[in-house]
């Protein structure tokens, strides 16, 4: 039994290394997917920062971001849910919102956090095979009643009757031959692309981020995030952002061969336990026959006799002699 397991995980090993080899690639886009989430946690707490005392409808951008974050712009704008649903908003830096926000859970303040990823883009939001003629901006709500929160989970904000437009200021010329698509991230991570209208608009009817870009066949490997500081952790705590890049890939090489060398060592050890339940088996056979024998041998003596490899009691052959019960004399 333990021969056929070992024999049966051999053959399939092959189909296993395939698969995790398979898998590099979206292990790498969750890892991106997660240092982006923790990138929103952290410009979420800036933004919030700004909101000293804020204004209903006032727009307060954040001025004490750090220095690796240079060229990143980052916003707030808090408003009351039901006066956004029914005026919208007109422009919120390239954002124009109108009426008929919908936000579940219904929170009675909201702050719409503003970003500009600037060169930052392509290390967080990472796209093969497209190049970016635009930087990547972005627009998430949260709850505005406690402006000290940290880690806030992202409101569910839905357009319901016209969409959001993004109309993006200093966009690159497409390549000859090549056309402009827009590009929507979600709060997962999955890119979706539309149609480009005016030369420089998107629209959209929920959060996220968004640039524009073209398809290209020859990109330049995209440079690794740059790395937080201690000091950026909001209170409560917040996810390190890590770099991505050559050094993820060769990372992602390595733990590949450590889950294969560990799916090898794990069949050697099944081999090597089946092997042992085998002698035990063995070994608790032998070792009922020999006490048997050894009880045989307290009782009443008999002639033993050799049958293969067991021994065996066995008669005498010396028969007892007969006897005459009754005499009789004349």
């Amino acid at each position: 039994m333990g021969l056929l397991l070992w024999l049966s995980l051999l053959i399939s090993l092959p189909h296993l290394l395939n698969s995790l080899s398979s898998t590099t690639t979206t292990v790498t886009a969750v890892a991106t997917t997660t240092q982006a989430k923790a990138l929103d946690a952290i410009l979420q707490h800036y933004a919030y920062m700004a909101l000293i005392t804020p204004i209903t409808g006032a727009i307060y951008n954040a001025t004490n971001l750090p220095s690796n974050f240079t060229g990143v712009k980052v916003a707030a704008l808090r408003l009351r849910s039901g006066s956004l649903r029914r005026r919208g908003f007109s422009m919120y830096n390239e954002f124009q919102i109108p009426k008929g926000i919908i936000e579940k859970p219904y929170v009675t303040r909201l702050v719409l956090v503003y970003h500009n990823l600037g060169d930052l883009s392509t290390r967080y939001y990472s796209l093969p095979n497209y190049t970016y003629l635009a930087p990547v901006l972005g627009l998430l709500a949260y709850d505005g009643s406690n402006l000290s929160a940290t880690n806030l989970p992202e409101l569910n904000v839905k357009a319901s009757a016209d969409p959001i437009n993004i109309k993006f200021q200093d966009v690159k010329s497409a390549p000859d031959g090549t056309v402009a698509k827009c590009v929507w991230f979600d709060l997962q991570g999955s890119s979706n692309f539309t149609n480009v209208t005016g030369g420089n608009t998107c629209s959209t009817t929920q959060q996220g981020h968004y640039s524009i870009v073209v398809e290209s066949t020859a990109l330049p490997p995209a440079p690794a995030p740059a790395p937080l500081p201690p000091a950026l952790a909001p209170s409560g705590g917040s996810p390190n952002l890590k770099p991505s890049g050559k050094g993820e890939s060769k990372s992602n090489k390595k733990k590949v061969w450590i889950i294969v060398g560990s799916v090898l060592g794990g069949l050697a050890l099944l081999a090597l336990l089946s092997l042992l339940v085998l002698w035990a088996h063995k070994y608790k056979q032998k070792k009922k026959i020999q006490q048997m024998e050894r009880a045989a041998d307290v009782g009443e003596a008999l002639h033993m006799a050799s049958i293969g490899d067991t021994r065996a009691p066995a008669a005498t052959v010396t028969r007892t002699q007969p006897t005459i019960e009754h005499e009789y004399t004349p």
